[in-house]
């Protein structure tokens, strides 16, 4: 139900998909997806939740005892911001239905944000295990880590110039690199 809610999506928007057409693309009837969620906007939110978190684990380098988890946490975030910056449910959402990002950013966290702080805090634990990582309150450190790859991702795309080589997405993808070695950097 949940690819049948991303296929609706992408094909018109947040605003335009409504749980009968949901319900019809994914062969089922609107009553098992009314048993599961109430309105659109519940169902999107566990879409998001699903994307995001798979982009993100996704993105995280494997455990591997020659790399520093520093350095593993650095590429992992960096590779999740170019990540969702690309994913097309993103994209789809930024152009057509913005507004449906702004509680994230403005008022509350979501799901996907709890998920990813959990993420974030089990790689600084293994860092500060292994001295790789500047030690800090965990959910502090997180929280701030966070709120850093959170603002490149959902705002790169005001601060880019195109005739700018200087001020590409790469260029400040590599910032954010530089930003997040310093900061947890012991």
């Amino acid at each position: 139900m949940l690819d049948a809610a991303r296929d609706c999506v992408l094909a018109v928007g947040v605003r335009r998909t409504t749980l009968t057409d949901v319900a019809r693309r994914a062969g089922v009837s609107r009553m098992t997806l009314y048993r599961r969620w109430p309105d659109v906007r519940t169902l999107v939110g566990d879409l998001m939740t699903r994307e995001w978190i798979a982009l993100a684990v996704g993105a995280m380098p494997p455990a591997d005892q020659d790399v520093p988890t520093r350095t593993r946490l650095v590429d992992g975030l960096v590779a999740g911001v170019a990540a969702f910056r690309s994913h097309p449910l993103f994209d789809k959402i930024v152009d057509v239905d913005p507004e449906l990002l702004l509680p994230y950013v403005l008022d509350r966290r979501g799901a996907s944000q709890d998920a990813l702080l959990g993420l974030i805090t089990g790689a600084l634990a293994e860092g500060h295990a292994d001295g790789s990582v500047r030690q800090l309150h965990p959910d502090l450190q997180a929280r701030s880590l966070l709120l850093v790859v959170q603002s490149f991702a959902m705002s790169l795309r005001t601060m880019t110039e195109p005739d700018d080589p200087e001020l590409t997405d790469a260029a400040f993808l590599e910032e954010l690199r530089t930003l997040l070695e310093r900061t947890l950097t012991p």
